[in-house]
């Protein structure tokens, strides 16, 4: 029975049966020698920097400024004077300008919409009885519209009808006398204007006076004039071009 060089007796005949050594006579193995570290790649040198502003180079002059790399020195060139860069006459008239807030555009015509207690007492002298449940706003601040497009028309939104006037009078405080779709000015091609009442519960009165408008009758307006609807709205027109 073979033995191993520790003394050990071992069936095996290449290493120990014990001790796992190598037996004598047993051939050892070889083990490749380990591949060398690859070299440390050589430090990237940073690259190059205009020394004027700072910015990376990417060829002979630098982008920013014209500096010349290879002779350094500042590039610079003289243009001809049909090649030199002028600003044009608004531009330089915009650069003298004064700053300053921009001047808002004249306003077009418009409309002023107040609670008018005038007209407000006198609905309720005409209404009678039927006006106790009636009260006149403590508070509604006056609103200015612009009068935009062919057909501005005049007051409260519905939701369910997708009817959302120009003038619109359902912010609060609501007046109870106007209708969803009271009435419409409408532009004429001259220029001037046209109420029309299409048919409001309660009518549509023009500058005071005692009988509404007919229904589905267009009425000339003009600048100034003041339209009543409901029991306090007054809508007083702006029809010139201008501050009114």
């Amino acid at each position: 029975m073979p033995v191993c060089p520790s003394g050990h007796a071992s069936d095996a005949a290449d290493y120990c049966d014990v001790c796992g050594d190598l037996m004598d006579g047993a051939p050892r193995a070889r083990f490749a020698d380990p591949e060398p570290a690859p070299a440390p790649a050589p430090a990237t040198a940073p690259a190059p920097t205009c020394p004027h502003c700072g910015a990376p180079r990417s060829g002979r002059f630098c982008e920013a400024d014209g500096y010349d790399f290879e002779k350094g020195a500042l590039h610079t060139v003289q243009l001809a004077a049909a090649q030199a860069v002028r600003p044009r006459p608004a531009a330089a008239a915009e650069a003298r300008r004064p700053q300053g807030p921009p001047r808002p555009a004249p306003p077009g015509p418009s409309a002023l919409i107040t609670a008018d207690r005038a007209y407000f007492d006198t609905v309720v002298a005409q209404m009678g009885p039927d006006a106790a449940g009636l009260a006149f706003p403590p508070y509604c601040p006056e609103r200015r519209v612009p009068l935009i497009g062919d057909q501005v028309r005049i007051g409260r939104r519905s939701t369910s009808r997708a009817l959302l006037p120009e003038i619109d009078l359902s912010a609060p405080p609501e007046d109870p006398g106007v209708s969803h779709l009271h009435a419409v000015l409408l532009a004429q091609p001259d220029g001037t204007w046209r109420l029309v009442d299409p048919g409001s519960r309660n009518g549509t009165t023009l500058n005071d006076a005692a009988d509404p408008i007919g229904v589905n009758v267009p009425v000339p307006v003009a600048d100034g004039d003041r339209i009543h609807v409901g029991a306090w709205t007054t809508i007083t027109l702006f029809l010139q071009e201008g501050p009114p």
